[in-house]
C-alpha cells in the first residue's frame, strides 16, 4: 500500500510539471534543471567533503557543487543591475563555487556555502570588471570596492537615472566615504561602456557601417604601384649612366638597407670622406636629372 501512495505522489508531480509553462530561455531552463539537485544536510555534506578531501573522489565533488548551485543564483541576482547576461554571471559564480569545493576544509565546522560565498563573489566581480571595459575600471582594491558600492549607493539616494550635479557628487562622496574626485571619476568610467561595432542600429545598419575606412582605394593603390614601377625602371636607367665609382657609392650609401658611412667608403676607395660626399652629391644630381627627363617623381 505505501508503494502505491509513493507512485501516486510521483504521478501527481509529473502532472504538475506538465501544467507548468515550457521554459523559453536558457536561464529558465537552467533554473528548472538545478531544482533536481537536492540540498545536502550538514552530515551528508561533511561526509562528501571529507571523501573528496581524502580520496579526490570526483563524484563527491560533483554532488557538493550541484547541491549548492541554487545559492550561486541568489548571489548572482545581486549583480543583475549591471546589464550583463545573467547566465554569464551565473557561470562565473559556478567557477567560484568549484574553486571553493577544491579548498574547502570540512573539519573547520562551517558549511560549504559559508566558505564558498567569498569565492563566488570574487569570480563574479572579476568577470564584471573584465567585461565592463577593455580599459581597466578598477586597478586598486579601493577602486574595485568603489566600483561595486557606487551603483547601489546611487540607487539608495535615487540618483541612478539622473545627471548628477556638483552637489550630488559631494553628497555621494560623503555617503561612500571617498574623495569627491574619486566618485566623479568612477561614475564617468562606469557610464562609458565598450560598444560592439556589430551592434545593430536598425534592421539594416550596424555601427560598422559608419566606420570610416582610411585605407587607400583601388585607384590609389594602382596609381601608387605604377609610380613605384616607373621609379624603379628610371632608377635602373640612371644607374647605368653613372661611372663605376659613383654607382658603387650610391648603391652603398642610398640604396642599401645597411648604408655604409663616408669614412668606410673612403677607406675602401682610398679617398677622403669629403671626396666620397662630393661624389655622392654629384651622382644624385645625375640620377635626378635622368628621372626628371623620364617624367618620374622621386
Amino acid at each position: 500500500m505505501p508503494k502505491k501512495q509513493k507512485s501516486e505522489s510521483k504521478e501527481d508531480k509529473n502532472k504538475i510539471k506538465s501544467l507548468l509553462p515550457v521554459p523559453s530561455t536558457s536561464l529558465e531552463r537552467y533554473l528548472i534543471e538545478i531544482t533536481n539537485y537536492p540540498v545536502q544536510s550538514r552530515k551528508e555534506e561533511y561526509e562528501l567533503a571529507m571523501k573528496y578531501r581524502e580520496t579526490g573522489d570526483l563524484e563527491a565533488a560533483r554532488k557538493l557543487i550541484t547541491s549548492n548551485l541554487r545559492f550561486v543564483i541568489k548571489i548572482a541576482n545581486e549583480y543583475r543591475n549591471y546589464d550583463l547576461n545573467p547566465m554569464d554571471i551565473i557561470q562565473e559564480g559556478n567557477i567560484g563555487l568549484m574553486q571553493a569545493v577544491k579548498r574547502f576544509d570540512p573539519t573547520k565546522g562551517y558549511r560549504l556555502i559559508t566558505y564558498a560565498v567569498w569565492w563566488i563573489r570574487a569570480y563574479v566581480q572579476n568577470y564584471i570588471i573584465r567585461t565592463w571595459s577593455l580599459v581597466k575600471v578598477g586597478t586598486t582594491q579601493s577602486q574595485r570596492k568603489l566600483f561595486y558600492k557606487l551603483r547601489s549607493t546611487k540607487q539608495k539616494m535615487n540618483l541612478i537615472d539622473e545627471r548628477l550635479s556638483p552637489e550630488d557628487y559631494k553628497s555621494l562622496a560623503k555617503e561612500l566615504g571617498v574623495k569627491e574626485q574619486a566618485a566623479v571619476s568612477m561614475d564617468k568610467r562606469m557610464a562609458t561602456r565598450d560598444l560592439s561595432l556589430d551592434a545593430q542600429i536598425d534592421n539594416e545598419t550596424s555601427h560598422m557601417d559608419f566606420l570610416v575606412d582610411e585605407a587607400a582605394d583601388q585607384e590609389q593603390v594602382l596609381s601608387k604601384a605604377q609610380e613605384s614601377e616607373a621609379l624603379k625602371s628610371g632608377l635602373e636607367v640612371a644607374l647605368e649612366e653613372l661611372k663605376d665609382r659613383e654607382k658603387y657609392i650610391l648603391e652603398n650609401r642610398v640604396l642599401s638597407q645597411k648604408p655604409k658611412t663616408l669614412e668606410e667608403l673612403g677607406s675602401e676607395l682610398n679617398i677622403s670622406r669629403e671626396r666620397v660626399r662630393q661624389i655622392e652629391s654629384a651622382a644624385l644630381k645625375k640620377v635626378r636629372s635622368v628621372l626628371k627627363k623620364r617624367g618620374v617623381s622621386e
